[in-house]
């Protein structure tokens, strides 16, 4: 299973550092759907990060189907608060951890 990234340049970079290839760097919000909807239909990625800006940008339909998604699992990271990971975990083992 693969790790996916999409947002801007420098949201990217730290994770191409890190040893991830499958980097997105989309120009405009269209490019971004785009992506984000392939990389939904991708049976070879099993964790999809996106920038958090990013993620509470998009259509509030998108948004939620990304939220559902369980393969690949979609993480919004950012340096804003996310409850993305947090709720993913609760809904996969009926326990919120941060509590």
């Amino acid at each position: 299973m693969e790790i996916a990234v999409v947002g801007s340049q420098d949201f990217t970079m730290g994770f191409q550092l890190a040893g991830v290839s499958n980097v997105h760097n989309p120009a405009d919000e269209d490019g971004l759907i785009s992506h984000l909807k392939s990389l939904l239909n991708n049976k070879e990625v099993g964790i999809v990060v996106v920038d958090s800006t990013v993620l509470a940008s998009l259509p509030e339909r998108l948004r939620q189907q990304l939220s559902d998604s369980i393969s690949p699992t979609v993480l919004g990271i950012g340096t804003e608060e996310d409850t993305t990971l947090r709720d993913s975990i609760r809904r996969a083992i009926g326990v919120d951890l941060w509590k």
